[in-house]
């Protein structure tokens, strides 16, 4: 008779299964990094298989030049099951594949920097020093993007788990571009791709999109969550201050929450301008000055220097938008998307608030961080949930 397999594993078991050292699971497990599943009357530890799933990412992580910091902001981040484990999978090959261009880059810049000493039969100058240093901290910026698409996907499931409307924003904007066939659609800063992902069943056949962003990373990471759709778009790095296409090029501009992190935002809404074709439209999304402003005073009250959203939103909101649109578009239009949230659990609230870009991640670590949950669970318990301003929308405009 065939013996069933356990679905537990001890730390010795574990140890022995992967070749990572029972000291290493021990460390992880005091930093919490990787908590075992549960423990018997014994107190032994015992891992299943979700947590060798979360083993492998970390050492994944730990492989391609993250610290054990990085690595347990992107763990407590990403609570959700990979999404799936082949998606998870193949962004790590995504990752890796990184990682091989990389280091032949930087062989490649050293073979030609060896070259010209021989060539030349004097030391290295500094321009072929720089072009080596330079070569090597592209893999840091490309860390920092990945880490970026992380906190990225991070807030965005907040939104879906506690949010009234439950058509989702992805879905409502997606719905605002129309259905009509052979339209040239570019998307400025597409970030993960999440308004295409999520609509992937939705897009005529006849279109054809490009996606763009500054971010590799981010790049990457939207081949990555379309999967099979991917052959359907075009991906492109790209700054919107120059965007590389000619003049009267595309049917429809999207600009979908990122005009406000733009530096010069009159040049890019301008390119925008150049390349739509006359009678093309725009859409620009952002949102308003009091959109998830309970997140911020709630942190703010337990600790005044602690930020969370990102001031840079005050750029351009939904008002002073169509101010900064009517100079090169017509027929300027404002829709507004009605939402908000109930938070009923401080965990996501927290992941939330720990993944934007402000200081919050850097404070909030610790016994700190232990003493801020037990904040928002009192919070919760005295109100049942709390209540979370929902402000967003975009402008639309048309080419004369």
């Amino acid at each position: 008779m065939r013996r069933l397999e356990s679905p537990f594993l001890t730390t010795g078991q574990l140890a022995q299964r992967t070749g990572i050292t029972i000291r290493t699971l021990r460390y992880y497990d005091k930093i919490g990094l990787l908590k075992p599943a549960k423990q018997n009357n014994s107190s032994t530890r015992l891992y299943s298989k979700d947590d060798m799933t979360r083993l492998q990412k970390i050492q994944m992580l730990k492989f391609i030049g993250l610290s054990l910091s990085e690595i347990s902001q992107i763990m407590f981040n990403e609570t959700q099951p990979e999404r799936n484990l082949r998606s998870s999978l193949k962004l790590q090959k995504d990752i890796i594949q990184h990682k091989i261009a990389h280091m032949l880059d930087v062989s490649k810049t050293i073979d030609e920097a060896m070259a010209m000493i021989d060539d030349q039969g004097e030391e290295l100058n500094w321009e072929g020093l720089a072009s080596i240093i330079q070569s090597i901290h592209k893999e840091k910026e490309w860390c920092e993007q990945y880490y970026n698409a992380v906190r990225l996907q991070t807030r965005i499931r907040l939104y879906d788990q506690f949010s009234w409307n439950k058509i989702g924003w992805h879905r409502w904007f997606f719905e605002h571009l129309g259905s009509l066939p052979d339209l040239k659609v570019l998307e400025l800063g597409c970030g993960d791709a999440a308004l295409w992902s999520r609509n992937a069943n939705l897009i005529p056949e006849t279109w054809s999109v490009t996606l763009t962003d500054l971010s590799q990373g981010m790049l990457d990471e939207a081949k990555v969550l379309l999967g099979g759709h991917s052959g359907r778009f075009k991906f492109l790095l790209a700054d919107a201050q120059a965007i590389p296409f000619h003049d009267n090029e595309f049917d429809i501009v999207i600009a979908n929450h990122m005009l406000y992190h733009v530096l010069d935002i009159n040049q890019a809404v301008s390119e925008m301008h150049r390349i739509l074709k006359p009678g093309g439209h725009v859409y620009a999304s952002t949102m308003s000055k009091s959109h998830l402003q309970e997140i911020e005073q709630l942190t703010k009250a337990f600790d005044p220097n602690i930020q969370v959203l990102d001031p840079v939103m005050e750029r351009f909101h939904l008002d002073n938008g169509s101010e900064m649109l009517h100079n090169f578009f017509m027929e300027i239009k404002q829709i507004r998307f009605e939402d908000y949230m109930l938070i009923d659990h401080e965990l996501p609230l927290v992941q939330y608030i720990t993944s934007t870009p402000m200081n919050a991640r850097k404070i909030l670590v610790g016994e700190k961080l232990d003493q801020f949950k037990t904040y928002l669970q009192a919070k919760i318990t005295e109100k049942g949930s709390l209540y979370i301003t929902k402000d967003s929308g975009f402008f639309y405009g048309k080419k004369q």
